[in-house]
């Protein structure tokens, strides 16, 4: 019993710890978004690596409760738009990664990061599309909106394989759900 208590309080400290890491992310890149010059719309997709992680760690549930305290928190920073376009890409982004994670032969990091780049940037858009605009004109950003989910994914997926080899170092186990 004592054991399985451990467990889950290891489990909720790292949870704690991968929200921080997310939020903390998520600053970093609003910082560095606007001197890089990059489209409107367009982000590094730096706290997606920590769901990603979750995603192949931890399992699906974890993931699913990252993005919507990610949500939650640009909700309560960043105002109800912002809330809610992040709760969009990131539904959509987790649900096509997870989606990809149960095939038989598993798709590598790359694919999988790249394919949740894209739908995160087509799920914002989707809410552009419901919530604010209701115009088919928004679909025109379309073609810039795929090609940096392509280049930032690619990112994302070196991001997250330069972390592996650190993690399973600390006893983390690739894929465990």
């Amino acid at each position: 019993m004592r054991v399985l208590r451990n467990e889950k309080t290891r489990r909720v400290a790292l949870m704690g710890l991968l929200f921080a890491l997310s939020v903390v992310l998520s600053f970093l890149e609003g910082t560095l978004t606007p001197l890089l010059g990059l489209p409107p719309g367009v982000k590094l997709g730096l706290a997606n690596v920590v769901v990603m992680y979750a995603l192949f760690f931890l399992g699906r549930g974890s993931a699913f409760t990252l993005v919507l305290l990610k949500s939650f928190f640009v909700l309560l920073t960043r105002g109800a738009m912002a809330g809610a376009l992040s709760l969009g890409g990131g539904l959509l982004s987790l649900g096509v990664m997870a989606v990809l994670c149960l095939f038989r032969s598993r798709p590598s990091v790359f694919i999988l990061s790249v394919c949740g780049a894209i739908t995160h940037n087509f799920g914002q858009l989707l809410v552009i599309n419901l919530l604010m605009t209701q115009s088919v004109y928004t679909l025109y950003y379309a073609p810039v909106l795929l090609l940096s989910g392509l280049g930032m994914g690619a990112l994302t997926s070196v991001g997250l394989k330069a972390l592996l080899p650190a993690l399973e170092k600390l006893g983390f186990q690739r894929f465990q759900k």
